[in-house]
């Protein structure tokens, strides 16, 4: 249907379908932080099916032919849950002032995002998700692909996004879309409580007219706010940090949402604090600063984590304070530990009774260095921060180029994961960027990656997503091409997700994958040893003939061949020198020449450097298996050292007798 202005006695409207209306409004949408300000949204990813092909769809190549409108970019995905991924990555890259939107079909198109939606709440990264409905009137249900609930006649599929949405709506009326929308608008631009953000749109709904005020379409612009730390919470939190002889900031991700890097290096510089850092807030401080000790808690450093032990005040900086973080409440042990959590977010702020300074994180770091003046940690604390960090250095050294006696019982044409990464971390440029999520090489990543610029490090660990590495990359990418992007994947998450070459194929995206190929999961295999489950289901093997288990010889897959066959330019290696021309190959490919995958073999058997730290998953308090039996009492003795973090931080400094837990 053409649209069409008139004038009615309300006012000036416009007529077009809730979809085309969708489209608009999401166009003219913009956010600003720091007086710079940006569209919202840069585009729309999308699959269609019969479910949005003649509304979202259709609204969108309205959308594409118009003169003299905004428009929404659209780009076809391969999979529905890749795409926000993608559009996660893109976010958390623009510092999530930036997002897209995502359209599915209705049914299994829809439910497939689900997953995304889950990743992108738990690691508060805005993402717009249009999920299609079933009709809106029902004069034909049951129809394709609905689902029927005895009990219910109004439930759908989409109502399993509410548990994993920030804001969820579902428009049944074009009357109620200008309330959905801007309420959307509101949590996905908010700091504290942005997420997924879920628009249901059933599809006979979508395509129905409506005449719209045409005020909905102007331009809005969302402020994205920095709120400021009351001074009593200041003066509260720098009291406990002078009483502190052996203080320790934790780094989260808010530090890097929040552009609080140069406010934590001047904190750290002026009192010597030193600095442990979680996944979403590796690089707070960069490789090589005095105050840097690395990863902290399960896949930490041993510098970070031997700090964390001793420390008698943690500083918590923008972090949610995750078992990974925290080595499931073993990292801290200090008696009498006191916390103080500076973050946006008052239910994380409170965590582990932690005094709370609820503030953007760049602000109350500023605030906190003037609080602090004259405070400073003693030489002696320096000495140890320089010569734990050494030592772990080294170790990394040793990672990235083996002893013989390593290399020389590799079989021939295998690397370690060590060797891998310390190839593609010294050959790269320092803003280029490094992709991962789940299995051994985010851990790894976690420990030895050498961060040399604010984003140069993405990992996603809240969710621990296998299958997110390559959509990600796009997204990555897309948010900036004035880096390349080397995403880094196992053969497991490889396989759980390849489709989204296909997306960086079409529209000429240079990404390079680093597909590491070790035949199975060598995360949990490793795990599974540890709990004394004996890398039982880890590995792809035949089934063995006179066995019957999965022991047999490796599956003769070709993921090369695979990927090469998707369209992207493929380059096999086979030795460390092979390695090392195929990272400069790709780097000095063309920017628009699309996916690049360089293939490599390693020994899953070979680990990086222990973080003498631990995670807590549980071992079978029963078993006939000797190994088990093992795992289950070296469980116990860790269980023994955890802490509850219970006892109020406050600013007096406690008696000898007290304890924080």
């Amino acid at each position: 249907m053409t649209s069409s202005t008139q004038q009615t006695v309300t006012g000036e409207t416009v007529r077009l379908t809730v979809a085309q209306a969708v489209v608009r409004f999401l166009a003219n949408q913009w956010s600003e932080r720091d007086g710079e300000r940006q569209k919202l949204f840069a585009g729309c990813f999308g699959i269609f099916g019969h479910g949005n092909v003649a509304g979202i769809g259709q609204a969108l190549l309205q959308n594409e032919l118009a003169d003299g409108e905004e428009h929404l970019p659209y780009v076809l995905a391969r999979n529905e849950q890749a795409m926000v991924h993608t559009s996660v990555a893109y976010a958390r890259q623009k510092d999530r002032l930036q997002t897209w939107a995502c359209t599915a079909s209705v049914g299994p198109g829809s439910t497939n995002m689900l997953t995304g939606a889950a990743l992108a709440t738990i690691n508060r990264i805005p993402v717009l998700l249009l999920p299609s409905g079933t009709f809106a009137t029902r004069v034909s249900s049951p129809v394709l692909q609905e689902l029927e609930a005895p009990y219910a006649a109004d439930v759908t599929v989409n109502d399993a996004f509410r548990p994993l949405s920030r804001f969820f709506d579902r428009v049944s009326r074009p009357e109620q879309l200008p309330s959905a929308l801007i309420s959307a608008m509101r949590v996905l631009t908010d700091p504290v409580e942005t997420g997924a953000v879920t628009i249901a749109l059933p599809q006979d709904v979508q395509a129905e007219a409506h005449d719209w005020p045409v005020e909905l379409f102007a331009p809005r612009t969302w402020r994205v706010a920095r709120p400021l730390p009351e001074v009593v919470d200041i003066a509260d939190a720098a009291a406990v940090i002078r009483s502190a002889r052996r203080p320790l900031v934790v780094a989260g991700g808010g530090v890097h949402y929040s552009g609080a890097e140069e406010a934590l290096r001047a904190l750290c510089e002026q009192t010597g604090i030193p600095v442990g850092e979680s996944q979403a807030g590796k690089g707070s401080l960069p490789h090589g600063h005095p105050q840097e000790m690395g990863a902290i808690g399960s896949t930490g450093t041993t510098a970070a984590n031997a700090l964390a032990a001793e420390a008698d005040v943690v500083i918590g900086v923008g972090t949610r304070w995750s078992d990974f973080t925290t080595a499931s409440r073993t990292a801290f042990q200090g008696n009498g530990v006191r916390f103080v959590n500076i973050n946006i977010a008052r239910f994380d702020a409170g965590k582990h009774s932690g005094l709370s300074v609820v503030s953007d994180a760049r602000e109350a770091l500023t605030a906190l260095a003037s609080a602090l003046e004259g405070y400073a940690v003693d030489d002696a604390y320096r000495s140890r921060q320089y010569s734990l960090w050494s030592e772990w250095d080294s170790a990394v050294e040793a990672a990235y180029h083996p002893a013989a006696e390593v290399t020389d019982r590799l079989a021939e044409g295998l690397l370690t994961q060590g060797q891998v990464l310390g190839a593609v971390n010294e050959l790269t440029d320092p803003r280029d960027v490094v992709l991962c999520a789940a299995g051994s090489m985010p851990g790894d990543l976690h420990k030895l990656w050498r961060v040399r610029d604010r984003k140069a490090y993405h990992v996603e660990y809240g969710y621990s997503c296998m299958g997110y590495e390559v959509p990600a990359s796009l997204g990555i990418r897309l948010a900036d091409e004035s880096r390349d992007v080397f995403a880094m994947v196992g053969d497991g998450g490889y396989l759980m997700m390849p489709t989204e070459l296909v997306t960086a194929v079409q529209e000429r995206i240079k990404v390079i994958v680093v597909l590491v190929q070790n035949h199975g999961f060598h995360s949990i295999g490793s795990l599974s040893e540890s709990l004394g489950s004996q890398r039982f289901g880890t590995s792809y093997r035949f089934r063995g003939e006179a066995s019957g288990r999965l022991d047999g010889d490796v599956l003769p897959v070709d993921l090369a061949a695979n990927a090469r066959s998707l369209g992207a330019h493929v380059i096999e290696v086979h030795s460390l020198g092979e390695l090392h021309q195929a990272i400069k190959k790709a780097k000095a490919a063309p920017a628009d020449g699309g996916p690049i995958v360089i293939h490599v073999e390693t020994d899953p058997l070979v680990h990086a450097p222990d973080s003498a730290s631990w995670w807590d998953v549980p071992v079978s308090a029963v078993s006939e298996l000797d190994s088990t039996q093992t795992a289950f009492g070296e469980y116990l003795d860790h269980k023994a050292t955890q802490r509850p973090f219970v006892t109020p931080t406050t600013p007096a400094a406690p008696t000898t007798s007290e304890s924080a837990s």
